[in-house]
């Protein structure tokens, strides 16, 4: 009897301080700052004001008046240069999200997949039938280079902080080395930290 006591007892000890994990699902669209860090919102938002103002500036007018038709964009390398870790290939696949979408411009797969691509093709210059083998040397160039960075700046006193991202972009001609568009979108987060009691 003590020992069913006990282990009633301690049951009930468990439930009340254990608490259990919870959790609770949330639309992706959901803003959400847990930490005050960069974040998949942060990633969303700029990627939306950046290749929005981006596509309304004259570099795409200019170049389908020129050649007939829409250009070929890419992304390269975008840089982390905060103290932070940010999944870059979440942000720069938010931007080639968004340039597709647009309907505006066409777009070429990123350097690393391009590594990829080439390897399947060839691949199937020896593996696959004459009539369904892909052809080398083959590939749509790029027109425009999408490059970029994302710093911070970080000033904290007495349990509060406030973090400053800045993200700039460039837009760049692949031939010419001509700067079509440059873009900057700047984030401010005010992080207050509560104090524990014990």
């Amino acid at each position: 009897m003590k020992q069913l006591i006990v282990l009633v007892l301690l049951a009930a000890l468990v439930t009340a301080c254990g608490g259990g994990k919870q959790v609770t699902r949330l639309d992706a669209e959901t803003v959400t700052d847990l930490s005050g860090k960069w974040n998949d919102t942060d990633a969303r938002l700029v990627a939306q004001e950046m290749v929005a103002d981006a596509l309304t500036h004259r570099w795409v007018t200019d170049y389908m008046e020129q050649h007939g038709e829409r250009p070929f964009v890419t992304v390269g390398i975008i840089r982390n240069m905060t103290s932070e870790h940010i999944n870059m290939e979440v942000f720069t696949t938010e931007f080639e999200r968004q340039l597709i979408n647009s309907g505006k411009v066409r777009f070429v797969q990123s350097k690393d997949a391009r590594s990829e691509l080439r390897a399947e093709r060839q691949e199937q210059q020896e593996f696959a039938t004459a009539e369904t083998a892909k052809k080398m040397r083959a590939e749509t160039g790029a027109d425009f280079l999408l490059q970029g960075h994302v710093k911070t700046i970080t000033d904290a006193e007495g349990g509060k902080s406030v973090v400053y991202y800045k993200t700039d972009f460039e837009l760049v001609n692949i031939e010419s080395m001509e700067k079509v568009w440059i873009g900057t979108k700047e984030i401010k987060k005010g992080i207050s930290q509560g104090k524990t009691k014990w």
